[in-house]
């Protein structure tokens, strides 16, 4: 399996991943956006980036190669020179393409300048994920139509034209007969007529409120949104000592680096079976790296950064 293979799979997992004596690939979390010139929705990603600063072997790219292949340490790091030395012949003559990692050339001044591919999505939470076109949104705006409404449409108060219900009839006919005996049946014809046209005018008074009730309002601006930054108290970088397949030499290790005035603790046991134990953990990366490279010169060259919640 060619090296960039192995170095695809650890990104999925870690932040930085360090080629011993070429660089270090590292991977920086971006939020997902919506570019406004092309309408296409991107989903968040690690972003790759090469650092050829990051020489250092900090044992996590050897150690996987060595527990993948089931071989030896020190034949998992030949293995990574020989690599290495392929690289930089091909360069020399022409581009270097790694496989799901990106394209490195050199520029007039014999420095690596990087591309990095831009279909492979490390960040695991978005697996699946894909940039999609999303349709244009139209917005219309409605103008409000309550204020005057009432002024605008009349009340028109009319006698149905529907034949009147039998009941009616008979009512009518009692009232002409009461017009008959004078002055006092007029006056409760009069009435009755008025209370029919207030009825009428009620109901007309009801569709109108009905009308008023289902008036559109949209808001032709979107409310400003609210963002909530809520910090937790997380340290998921860690400074690592080492990894022991027999638990009690890795209490032994806690004990001498607690000795010697470090914060150290044990992680955990590793996919591989290993007992992890951690110089001291950070909440942020630079904190972190600083503490490494200091030490990788005053402790051991074989510690190493392990990013992951504990």
């Amino acid at each position: 399996m060619k090296l960039s293979n192995y170095i695809s799979d650890l990104l999925y997992r870690y932040e930085c991943v360090i080629v011993p004596d070429f660089g270090g690939f590292v991977t920086n979390t971006q939020s997902a956006i919506i570019s406004s010139y092309s309408k296409t929705f991107y989903p968040p990603h690690k972003q790759i980036t090469y650092n050829s600063h990051l020489k250092n072997n900090d044992g996590l790219l050897a150690n996987y190669i060595a527990s993948v292949d089931k071989m030896p340490f020190e034949h998992a790091m030949n293995f990574i020179r020989f690599e290495v030395g392929e690289w930089r012949k091909e360069l020399n003559e022409t581009d270097l393409f790694l496989e799901k990692i990106g394209k490195l050339s050199l520029d007039k001044n014999d420095t690596i300048i990087f591309e990095p591919q831009s279909d492979v999505n490390y960040l695991t939470s978005a697996y699946g994920l894909t940039p999609f076109v999303t349709p244009e949104i139209k917005r219309e705006t409605y103008i409000k139509q309550v204020e005057g409404l009432e002024e605008k449409i009349p009340i028109l108060i009319s006698e149905p034209k529907k034949e009147a219900p039998d009941y009616l009839k008979y009512a009518a006919i009692f009232v002409i007969g009461l017009s008959v005996l004078g002055f006092g049946g007029n006056e409760i014809y009069k009435n009755y007529k008025n209370k029919q046209q207030v009825v009428a005018a009620q109901k007309q008074q009801k569709k109108i409120e009905n009308k008023i009730q289902k008036a559109t309002f949209i808001v032709s601006e979107a409310l400003p949104s609210v963002d909530l930054n809520v910090t937790l108290d997380k340290k998921p970088y860690h400074v690592i000592a080492g990894a022991f397949r027999y638990p009690e030499n890795a209490v032994r290790k806690v004990n001498q680096l607690k000795e010697n005035g470090y914060n150290a603790r044990i992680l955990g046991i590793n996919q591989w079976g290993l007992t992890q134990v951690s110089f001291d953990s950070y909440n942020n990366r630079r904190d972190a790296l600083n503490s490494l490279y200091r030490l990788k010169k005053t402790e051991s060259e074989d510690v190493w950064l392990l990013v992951q919640d504990l």
